[in-house]
């Protein structure tokens, strides 16, 4: 504080009688204070006690700093004179150091020029280095290089350490990359003395060396090389009062310390000074700095005593407030529970539907809450204080109540709550439970009972209803004449079976797992030698989210067919259990198989009517070939007997008769092979081969109705799976109804064709199929008949069964495909109808790119109308 003082100027003022205004600040204290006074009167009680003690507790914390901040700031004060001192004794050395440089540089640039303007021989430049340098111990040696880096003449110290054995001088070497090679090329070039950078001589000790070039008649004559040692310097122009205050020490540019005014013994650690201040060593500034450390002389703020009284008694006085605060903290805080938990308490006993009953140990009713007074309809001041009977007892069951109560003071009370019936003030009864647990005092010992009371009515009705329902519901489970059972999918128990089930299979959980399938028993293990629970870990809730998957089983040991519906559910008490629903389906079964018979048989009985519908066609096309027999062997007859015919006319009349008989063979065979009687069966075939069979057949027919046939049939179509004799059933009939149409209408010659194509198509539904069309150009179907060609026994030919469309859609959707049928218009006129249906192909992969079903005309199946 005196530092500070001593540094302001004092000011001397002249006495004066005139008071001198107050400063702003003395003169806002009243004002702050009235404005404290009217802020704290504005605050509650419990501010103000919670402010009062805080009061003292900020006093503590704001002295404390204080006196922290006055330690800090005199501690600052000591660290920025110290630096200023350190500063101002590293200057003081650079300048007398500079100095002693400066000179002996001058010395030695005149000892050079002397060496040029006379002829001076070694000896004399002995005399006089040895002279110069007597009066400079910092100097090591002195020596004269000529221009070519020969040694002229050389002079060490005497008080140098190896005067006993002068080791060789640190020389320019032409070619070395050394300091003293550097700074002779640097002498040489600039023409001017040069000073080379710190390194170590040959006795081991740090130096430096300065060159003053010898310029002879402007040419270069070598360099006059004086070498300094650095410890020298240090030891003879470093003040002494400096050395004593601080230490002074030179470092080169790697920071690396060359020599300092405290010597360090082997083995200490030498500790970094908090204070340093640097200075170039002038006029070398040849990368050597002067630097200079401090160490403050008083005591840390860690380390004074009195600060540390200062705090401890600051603390305790803080850990006394802190606890003084804490206890009214407290005691304010249990105030505030107490307040609240008795609201709560309150609210709670209000709020609650469960009545509250309090008694004595002799059963005198001492408290009773808003729900109990809210079910009974008595009000608190009707019970508190009654003894039993109470009045909300029914008349017709006190004796029952005062059982129970006298069960309940003696404390043998069930667990569980007794049911009672209470009665309300209006005379109407409710069913209530109610549980009974002793009161205890602060001191362990009983004072009473406590009572609750629940109504209990809407719960115990919706308990009956469901004890209904699940009667009803296991009545209609036993009545099922499916089997129902559950089997546990861990244990393998069997959870539940309905009457049928027991019926069929017993109780054993055999019967399910028959039901389950080939893999059911390994399903559905109980457990392995290692008890594993194989199925732990399964997402229960997917399990139970999958649908069901029917599927049919046969029960060998009752010669029964069941279709199955299974699927996962959680049992009761959580666990995976598996449910199965077995329905009877045998007699259906059969039933299938005998619709599958009469199907089959009016099958053959649809093909039977079709060629007893061609009956007269068929005549017709075989009276033809008969007949050109007949002519052909008439001929014959008449030619031999005349004796006119020779061998070859004979041998070619056969032939043709031979031919003649081959095709009424084949008419017959084609005819036989169609209404013959086999067992379904499936084959690959190809479309072209139905097609040619089925127009064969039916060209029959067509030729008879005077109706031309062209035929369509794409190229390389997949084969099919089918039955050929029904796919050409199919078409035969699909054909003769055209033909029908066509013949019944009486249309003209341009007219009288039908179009049959085969070509492969894929639509989204279906994939892959095969179409089969038939096109003619007839009268079309009426809207109103298109929706009933395919009802069994629906015709609208006088003569017609009604069989033939409905089992030909039959027979295509046995075969996996659809069939339809449409009129073809010509704007709003009919010109035409069109039949197709489609047959499923798996299309195999082809190897030839180039291939595609290319739609062409089969050239030979086009009939023509006879004349």
């Amino acid at each position: 504080m005196v530092a500070l003082t001593s540094r302001a100027p004092r000011i001397m003022q002249p006495m004066s009688t005139q008071r001198s205004p107050r400063p702003p600040l003395v003169a806002a204290v009243p004002t702050l204070r009235r404005s404290l006074g009217m802020w704290w009167r504005r605050q509650s009680p419990a501010r103000q006690d919670r402010f009062a003690t805080l009061g003292p507790l900020l006093s503590v914390l704001l002295f404390l700093a204080a006196i922290i901040s006055a330690f800090w700031y005199l501690r600052n004060e000591e660290i920025e004179r110290e630096a200023e001192s350190v500063k101002r004794d590293t200057e003081i050395t650079q300048q007398q150091v500079g100095l002693r440089l400066i000179q002996n540089q001058e010395g030695l640039i005149r000892m050079a020029r002397d060496l040029v303007a006379r002829d001076i021989d070694t000896d004399e430049f002995v005399g006089q280095a040895a002279a110069f340098m007597r009066e400079r111990p910092e100097m090591t040696h002195l020596t004269w290089v000529d221009g070519r880096r020969r040694v002229r003449a050389s002079q060490w110290a005497l008080l140098y350490p190896g005067a006993g054995a002068m080791p060789a001088p640190a020389l320019p070497k032409e070619g070395s990359q050394s300091e003293p090679e550097t700074t002779f090329r640097a002498a040489r070039d600039t023409r001017t003395p040069a000073y080379s950078r710190a390194f170590v001589d040959g006795a081991g000790g740090p130096v430096f060396q300065l060159h003053v070039p010898l310029a002879e008649r402007g040419g270069f004559a070598g360099t006059l090389v004086a070498e300094y040692s650095v410890e020298a310097l240090v030891r003879h122009f470093v003040p002494a009062d400096v050395a004593q205050r601080h230490t002074l020490s030179v470092v080169d540019e790697n920071q690396t310390v060359l020599a300092a005014t405290v010597t360090v013994l082997p083995g200490q650690k030498v500790r970094r000074a908090p204070i340093v201040s640097d200075a170039p060593l002038t006029p070398a500034l040849n990368g050597l700095l002067l630097r200079g450390q401090g160490w403050r002389t008083s005591i840390g703020l860690v380390n004074n005593t009195l600060f540390w009284m200062v705090v401890a008694l600051s603390v305790l006085t803080v850990w006394m407030l802190l606890g003084t605060w804490r206890h009214m903290r407290r005691r304010s805080q249990i105030q505030s529970a107490l307040v609240q938990e008795t609201n709560f308490r309150r609210a709670m006993e209000n709020s609650m539907p469960t009545g509250m009953r309090a008694m004595d140990m002799e059963g005198r009713c001492t408290y009773v809450n808003a729900a109990f007074s809210l079910m009974t309809g008595y009000s608190s001041s009707e019970l508190v204080g009654r003894l039993p009977p109470y009045p909300y007892w029914p008349p017709d069951r006190i004796e029952e109540h005062g059982r129970l109560l006298q069960q309940e003071l003696n404390g043998r009370s069930p667990s569980g709550g007794i049911e009672v019936k209470v009665m309300r003030k209006e005379g109407t009864l409710f069913d209530a439970r109610m549980y009974i647990s002793p009161l205890i005092d602060p001191k362990g010992q009983q004072t009473g009972w406590m009572t609750s009371m629940t109504n209990i009515t809407e719960a115990k009705r919706i308990r009956d209803q469901l004890s209904a329902s699940h009667e009803r519901f296991t009545t209609v489970l036993e009545g099922l004449d499916a089997s129902v059972s559950v089997l546990s999918v861990q244990q393998g128990e069997l959870l539940f079976a309905n009457r049928s089930y027991r019926l069929w299979f017993g109780g054993d959980a055999r019967g399910h797992q028959q039901l389950g399938g080939a893999n059911a028993g390994s399903e559905f293990a109980a457990g392995t030698d290692e008890d594993v629970d194989n199925l732990s870990g399964l997402p229960a809730h997917a399990l139970t989210e999958t649908g069901a998957n029917p599927r049919e089983v046969y029960v060998e040991a009752l010669q029964k067919w069941f279709d199955v519906r299974a699927r996962y559910l959680q049992w009761t008490d959580g666990r995976l259990a598996q449910m199965l629903i077995a329905t009877d389906i045998t007699a259906r079964l059969r039933a299938e198989e005998q619709t599958a018979a009469q199907a089959e048989k009016a099958q053959v009985t649809s093909r039977l009517v079709t060629m007893g519908e061609m009956a007269s066609s068929v005549a017709h096309e075989l009276n033809q070939p008969l007949t050109a027999i007949t002519n052909y062997c008439n001929g014959m007859v008449s030619r031999v007997k005349a004796d006119t015919i020779v061998k070859d006319d004979l041998v070619a009349a056969l032939q043709k008769t031979a031919r003649q008989a081959e095709r009424a063979g084949q008419i017959i065979h084609r005819i036989r092979a169609f209404v013959k009687r086999s067992e379904p069966q499936r084959q690959a075939a190809q479309a072209r081969q139905i097609v040619e069979d089925a127009v064969e057949l039916a060209g029959i027919e067509l030729r008879r109705r005077n109706v031309a046939i062209h035929t369509y049939v794409a190229q390389r179509l997949p084969s099919i799976m089918v039955d050929p004799i029904l796919i050409e059933q199919v078409l035969m009939n699909l054909l003769k109804n055209s033909a029908e149409a066509i013949d019944s209408a009486q249309l003209v010659p341009a007219r009288r064709h039908i179009e049959l194509r085969v070509v492969p198509r894929h639509t989204p539904d279906e994939g892959g199929v095969i179409e089969f069309s038939v096109t003619d150009m007839g009268p079309g179907i009426k809207e109103e008949v298109i929706g009933r060609l395919y009802e069994a026994f629906f015709s609208t030919k006088a003569e017609g069964l009604g069989i033939g469309l409905a089992l030909c859609r039959t027979i295509v959707e046995s075969h996996r495909g659809r069939m339809r049928a449409q009129n073809l218009y010509n704007g709003a006129q009919v010109v035409g109808c069109r039949f197709a249906f489609t047959l499923p192909v798996e299309l195999p992969i082809r190897t030839d790119p180039a291939a595609s079903p290319i739609e062409a005309e089969i050239p030979n199946h086009s009939t023509a109308v006879p004349e």
